[in-house]
């Protein structure tokens, strides 16, 4: 595919990603480059394979070293053109760790002009809380989450991706998980019990972990059913503030993300209601702790919707689509799985893991909104609708 870089000293195991074309058509255009995603996810990978199509001098800095943090912590022009020298690019790793990043990084960008920065973050809170304000108007941002579906059948095949479907909804897609799926379970527990909530732990604000892994676990058990606060504050024992603070880092963080209720025509739909979903199927799987086959479980249409939702997430992030994301239903449980819409189009989704199963729309929903384009997502169709 034209828009994929190939790099011949990247190995060939390497999942190239999508959005390498992106991130290089935005360098060297007077804006740092930002790289924004969970733990793990790999990001330091991403910038270095970026790096390794470019014959420029780089000068490396990571926010995780306490002597980096250090030099950086009262940046001034006349300084950083020392540390630069004659860099060409400076790739800063970690760089919500470093307190003054955002006048780091505005210096840079306006005084050092010839200098391109690219600094990646596992967190959208704390970083984009140190630089919005100083570099409004300087960045080009980038959004990288586990590997897609697209991802997985350019580094493979159509066919050989199909089949590892029952793979993906158990252990999910992150990278390590995907290249190494003989050690996908070790990979997983080592993610989500190391690194996960590594940013979260480290916040003032998140005072009890333990409660922070209660919320998470229950919202994975949640999955495809709406969120109600004051049953999740009893569930956890927290106060309902606590909960959504809880909820809008996890969200901050990459973790899960929300789809709100769709309303406008009928009057028992739900208005202010809203469903929970996780970025990858494999972070459900684990905090539950059911890692059991999909022909052993008896939840699989729900792994089923919380793939296809995120799959659809990731491939809309990755093009750069802006679309409004929600579901449907109604006080009498009418529902409709997935529906997007802009400003003159409205599709609607119902996911079925099984082909054969029966599936309709709701007179309601189609009488309500009959310029509604519906269709029903099986295993027979998926990739039309994770690559359309």
């Amino acid at each position: 595919m034209d828009f994929l870089i190939f790099d011949p000293k990247t190995p060939r195991d390497m999942i190239r990603r999508l959005q390498q074309k992106f991130a290089q058509d935005r360098l060297f255009k007077g804006k740092a480059l930002l790289i924004y995603g969970p733990r793990q996810v790999g990001k330091t990978t991403f910038t270095e394979a970026l790096l390794s199509t470019l014959e420029k001098s780089v000068l490396r800095l990571n926010g995780d070293d306490t002597d980096t943090r250090e030099l950086l912590s009262r940046p001034n022009v006349t300084q950083l053109k020392s540390i630069i020298r004659d860099s060409e690019i400076v790739f800063i790793d970690e760089a919500q760790r470093i307190p003054e990043i955002g006048l780091v990084i505005k210096i840079i960008v306006d005084q050092i002009k010839s200098v391109q920065v690219i600094a990646t973050g596992s967190s959208s809170f704390e970083l984009a809380g140190k630089i919005n304000e100083p570099l409004t108007g300087r960045t080009y941002e980038l959004v990288l989450l586990p590997i897609t579906y697209e991802e997985n059948v350019n580094h493979t095949d159509f066919l050989t991706e199909k089949r590892m479907l029952e793979q993906r909804l158990v252990f999910g897609s992150y990278p390590e998980i995907v290249s190494d799926e003989i050690n996908a379970l070790e990979h997983l527990k080592l993610l989500t019990n190391s690194y996960l909530y590594k940013d979260l732990f480290e916040l003032d604000q998140i005072k009890n972990s333990a409660l922070l892994q209660r919320i998470v676990k229950s919202l994975a058990l949640q999955i495809g059913s709406e969120i109600r606060i004051n049953e999740l504050s009893k569930q956890v024992g927290a106060d309902n503030k606590t909960i959504h603070k809880y909820i809008t880092l996890l969200e901050q963080s990459f973790i899960i993300f929300s789809l709100t209720s769709y309303g406008k025509n009928v009057r028992n739909e739900l208005k202010k209601s809203r469903k929970i979903f996780f970025y990858d199927n494999g972070v459900i799987n684990a905090v539950t702790g059911n890692l059991n086959p999909v022909h052993q479980r008896n939840d699989v249409g729900l792994l089923w919707e919380n793939y296809l939702v995120s799959e659809r997430k990731k491939w809309l992030n990755i093009n750069r689509i802006d679309k409004f994301t929600h579901f449907w239903r109604t006080t009498q449980q009418q529902e409709v799985d997935y529906i997007e819409t802009t400003h003159d189009t409205t599709l609607g989704f119902e996911f079925k893991w099984n082909p054969n199963s029966k599936a309709h729309f709701p007179k309601t929903f189609t009488k309500a909104y009959p310029e509604a384009i519906c269709q029903v997502i099986s295993t027979e169709n998926y990739f039309e609708f994770l690559s359309m």
